[in-house]
This record gives C-alpha cells, sequence and structure tokens, in this order.
C-alpha cells in the first residue's frame, strides 16, 4: 500500500495511505487538504500528488517555498519508493508496499530433534566475522565484489530502515533489499514476542510472483541461530548425504538457505531467513550453489541495521505510549485542581444562599447566588475547552457575520468587564461582507482570548481592551486583534502560552484557553500568535483564510476596498 509517512516537522509520525484516494490528493496547510500540515512554512495549497497509471507524480502548485524530492527542488517529479519530500520544515517518506500479506501465514517452522528436518549446517558465522569480506573466489561472486567496491550497499540499507515508523513497513524494505543483493527465491522475517519469546512471522516475499505456497523452515537451524546469536548456511540438498533418500523436505526443493539473528543493541529481536527452491531433477543435475561466505556475511551485516532499526521503532512506540500516559497523569491532576477550586466556590456561594434563606436576606441570597452563578460560568467553560481540544473536528463553514459574532462575544463578557472597571473597545467595520467559517468555533477561539485579555487587565490602572477586525485582501486573511494593556510577559513566558497546561493565572487558569484558541484556528487553516513586553500589555493576533459564499464573491471583493473594511494590525 502506498502511503507518506512524517519523519520531520510537527505532524512526525502521521501516516497518509494514498491508495484508494482520489486521481489527485493536495498537500498544504488549509483544512481541506488531504495531507494538512502543521507549518507555518507550507502555503494553504502548496502541491499536489497525481496518479499517472501505476506512478505517483509529485507537482508543486506555485508554493512560496517549494517542493523538494530528496533535497532537490522540483515542479514534477515521479515518486519511487523511499524518496524524501521536504515541503517547508516538514519532510515526509514516500513507501510502496509490495508484500503479499497472506503469504506472511503460510510460513511453517519443521522438526525440533537435530537432523530431523534433512537440514544440516554447512557454515556460521557471528556478526564480528563479517566486517571483513573476503574476495570472492568464482564467477558467481563478481556482482558482489562490485557491491562492495560500493558504499551504496550498506548506504542504502541504512537509509531505507530509518525512513519510517511502520514496523510492517520497515520489514518489507529489508526484504526488497534482501532480493535486491541476494539471489535468493523466498525469505521471510520473524520477530521475537519479547514475553513469550516465540518467533513470529511478519513479512514474506518471493521472487516469482504469485508464488505463496507453504514455506518449510527448519526449527533445529532457527533453534541454533537464537542459541549461537550466529548467522549459518545450510544445505539440505547438494551437500547432504541424505539427498538421494527422497527426504520430504528435499521433495519441497529447498536447496540452500541463509538464516541470520536480528541482533541490535540489546538483545535478538528476530531472524532473516532466505532460501532457494529448485525442481528436483535440477537439483540432482546441478552442482552449483547460488550461496556463499560472501552471502552469508552480507546478510549478517544487513540484518544487523534491520534490528536497530525495529529496536529504535519499538523504542519509539513505547515512548509515545508513556508520553500519552504522563500527559493523562498531567491532565487528570491539573483539571483535578482546578475543578477543586471551582467546587470551593460554588460550595461557599451554596452557604450563602442557605444562610440568606434561613435569615431571609435577600441581599446575601445574591451574593450567594452571584458567586454560584460565577463558578457554574467557569465550570461550563472548562468542559468546553477540555471537548474542543481532545476531540479532532472538521470545521462547518457556513455564511456568518463577524462583526455580530464579536458583538455577541462582548455581550457575553460585559458583566465581567464592568466588574473589573475594564473598558472593551471596538469599532466594527463599515461594510463587512458575509464570511465562510465556523462560527461555533471561531467564537470559542475569541472568547478565550478576549476572557484571557480581561484577567490580564484585573488590578491595573486604567484597565483597557481593545478589539480589532478586519480583511487583509493581499494575504487572503480576516484578521481579528485583540489587545490589552495588562501586565504584559517575559519572552519565556510567551514562548510556552499555547503549551496545554501552562498559564500566566496560577492556580486561577487552566492552561487550555489558548491551546484551545490555536487549535481551533488551525482547524480552519489560520493560526494565532501574540507579542507583549512586561509592563506594556499583550496582543494577540488571530487569522483565518478569506473565505466568501459563492453567490457574494463579486460584492465581498468589492467591499475589501480600502475605504471600506479596515485592515487589522498585523
Amino acid at each position: 500500500m502506498a502511503a507518506l509517512f512524517v519523519i520531520q516537522g510537527r505532524n512526525k509520525g502521521a501516516r497518509f495511505d494514498l491508495a484508494g484516494q482520489p486521481l489527485a490528493v493536495t498537500i498544504g496547510r488549509e483544512s481541506g487538504n488531504f495531507i494538512q500540515l502543521e507549518d507555518h512554512e507550507v502555503s494553504r495549497r502548496h502541491a499536489e500528488i497525481r496518479r499517472v497509471g501505476e506512478t505517483l507524480v509529485l507537482g508543486d502548485l506555485k508554493s512560496s517555498n517549494g517542493t523538494f524530492v530528496n533535497d532537490r527542488k522540483v515542479e514534477r517529479a515521479e515518486l519511487a519508493s523511499g524518496d524524501r519530500i521536504r515541503i517547508g520544515r516538514t519532510v515526509l517518506v514516500y513507501a510502496k508496499d509490495h508484500d503479499d500479506e497472506q503469504a506472511i501465514g503460510l510460513v511453517d517452522v519443521v522438526g525440533g530433534e537435530a537432523g530431523a528436518d534433512g537440514s544440516r549446517i554447512i557454515r556460521t558465522m557471528r556478526e564480528e566475522d563479517s566486517i571483513a569480506l573476503a574476495a570472492p573466489e568464482d564467477g558467481q561472486s563478481r556482482w558482489l565484489a562490485r557491491a562492495r567496491s560500493n558504499v551504496q550497499v550498506m548506504y542504502r540499507t541504512s537509509l531505507a530502515v530509518s525512513h519510517t515508523l511502520d514496523i510492517d513497513e520497515l520489514l518489507g524494505r529489508v526484504l526488497q533489499l534482501v532480493f535486491e543483493w541476494v539471489e535468493a527465491d523466498r525469505g521471510c522475517i520473524m520477530l521475537l514476542n519479547p514475553e513469550t519469546k516465540e518467533l513470529k512471522t511478519k513479512a514474506r516475499r518471493d521472487r516469482r510472483e504469485g508464488d505463496t505456497g507453504s514455506m518449510v523452515i527448519s526449527r533445529t537451524i532457527l533453534d541454533y541461530v537464537l542459541s549461537n546469536r550466529e548467522g549459518v548456511l545450510t544445505s539440505d540438498a547438494q551437500d547432504d548425504d541424505r539427498f538421494a533418500s527422497g527426504n520430504s523436505v528435499v521433495r519441497t526443493g529447498v536447496r540452500e538457505a541463509i538464516c541470520v539473528p536480528l541482533q541490535g543493541r540489546y538483545d535478538i529481536v528476530g531472524v532473516i531467513y532466505v532460501d532457494t527452491t529448485t525442481p528436483l531433477a535440477e537439483a540432482v543435475e546441478s552442482r552449483q550453489r547460488r550461496f556463499g561466505d560472501d552471502h552469508l556475511k552480507l546478510m549478517i551485516a544487513i540484518a544487523h541495521q534491520a534490528a536497530l532499526a525495529v529496536e529504535d521503532t519499538t523504542y519509539y512506540s513505547a515512548m509515545v505510549q508513556a508520553e500519552r500516559l504522563a500527559a493523562v497523569g498531567q491532565t487528570i491532576a491539573t483539571l483535578s485542581h482546578h475543578i477543586k477550586n471551582i467546587l470551593q466556590g460554588i460550595r461557599g456561594g451554596s452557604y450563602l444562599v442557605d444562610t440568606g434563606l434561613e435569615g431571609d436576606d435577600l441581599a446575601m441570597v445574591r451574593k450567594g447566588w452571584d458567586i454560584v452563578n460565577r463558578n457554574q460560568n467557569k465550570i461550563s467553560s472548562l468542559v468546553m475547552d477540555m471537548l474542543s481540544f481532545g476531540k479532532e473536528r472538521e470545521p462547518d463553514p457556513v455564511p456568518s457575520d463577524l462583526a455580530a459574532l464579536i458583538a455577541e462575544i462582548i455581550e457575553t463578557v460585559h458583566q465581567r468587564a464592568e466588574e473589573l472597571g475594564a473598558t472593551i473597545r471596538w469599532q466594527p467595520p463599515a461594510g463587512m461582507p458575509a464570511l465562510l467559517f465556523d462560527p461555533e468555533g471561531i467564537s470559542r477561539a475569541v472568547l478565550n482570548v478576549v476572557t484571557n485579555a480581561l484577567d490580564a487587565v484585573e488590578g491595573r490602572p486604567d484597565p483597557t481592551i481593545s478589539i480589532e477586525s478586519g480583511i487583509d485582501r493581499a494575504a487572503g486573511m480576516v484578521r481579528i486583534v485583540v489587545t490589552d494593556n495588562g501586565a504584559g510577559m517575559s519572552p519565556e513566558t510567551l514562548g510556552q502560552i499555547f503549551n496545554v497546561f501552562v498559564s500566566t493565572k496560577g492556580a486561577q487558569g487552566t492552561g487550555l484557553g489558548l491551546a484551545v484558541s490555536r487549535k481551533i484556528l488551525r482547524e480552519h487553516g489560520g493560526d494565532i500568535r501574540a507579542t507583549s513586553h512586561a509592563g506594556a500589555g499583550s496582543t494577540f493576533v488571530m487569522e483565518f483564510p478569506a473565505r466568501f459564499p459563492a453567490a457574494e464573491t463579486h460584492a465581498a471583493a468589492a467591499s475589501t476596498a480600502p475605504d471600506s473594511t479596515s485592515d487589522a494590525a498585523p
């Protein structure tokens, strides 16, 4: 299955399957792209991948920063398995899996007693012995001499196994490389279950297409390789005294085999097995071997590189899982603390309400209810932020009035502003056209920023918040700018404010609001940025692509003239 894997950038670890997709799929920053990348240096519609026959062709869509394949800038390029695609700061690897998954289940391990399977080990070798490759002794090894004279063999192995985080894709690439350099007819890779220590076939390859019959492997050989940590070259035909005895394994046509351990940094993670098959009559007449010491050495070297990659992939998955568990623990601890504070506020307000009711003191009842109501709003806001941040959702753009949306937000926070004695300055832009966006999402994003601004100006002299909105015609973006005259932030704090659970409010904040705003705006194909100076307040700029209802596109273009819609400050 053809797929793209992100190996560098914000989306690292993501996989995008290309099989079954339309003839052309796009890559870019906007949410409408099949492959959406969270990368400021990626254009909104940066590149496309088009299927031409059996080939996938990558084409640049006049992007700002260009598209690169294997570090070469391209306008159009046919993709080959293993190609590295660089778009902005993001690097993707294209992989095409040729494995026959059904064949994996047709690998059988036979025999447990020495010699029971008719196989005989004729050569063993440790990893350190494979480093010095001997010169070929006959013509059948000339290809190997050329391979050794060119470091491309091991370079390509290292390159192939380092470009995927998918274990099945990794093993498929290893077998593909083995078949390029070793004249094997069949091969498979088996990995050890870390708990049961049993081998399980994870990948298989056959040189002849459609040859997916049962594959017989000697248990004796596997046990020897695992226990002695040595690669082995075996023969059960040409060099075996029982060749003419009608042994069942001989009748299967297996003549020669190489089995090498996948020896990683710390332990063996599995084995690679390859063999040759031939009809019995041909095997009797032929005395020429396909496998020799050089093939065994090369297989050991390839297996070591593959084992390191298997370990890295396994440890990476374990690390991701550990990070997820740690994040869950941090989430529970942080939210529990904040919910506890809210409940304490509700409990205190409820006590005042009960006391006021008992003493028929309406003023005390009103005071208690105000406390309960404020904390009720806090917990409602917290739950909405949790839902917004934890759920992946596609924006539902509908024709909406941005000015009316901002007016509703100001009305929502009006009471809070009055309590702080804060002034909110906002002048609706004249002639603002209807825009296509998700009003629920954008309202949430802007409300979080305005609420944060109100918290920032609390206790400041002449607390003031300014809101500006407009359309930047040159950039094709809608901008909403919120400025406050609060205490401001240090550069260190400013660099962390969009991270989850980072709050400048101490116990009063959850650290979710700004992270949610950024997530919503990025889902719209936009973003949020901030500038701040200690003692001089902060400015938050929210932007997303300006899209207009189809029927109003012409009118919208006219309404964005300089005298009708004020461009928001950058």
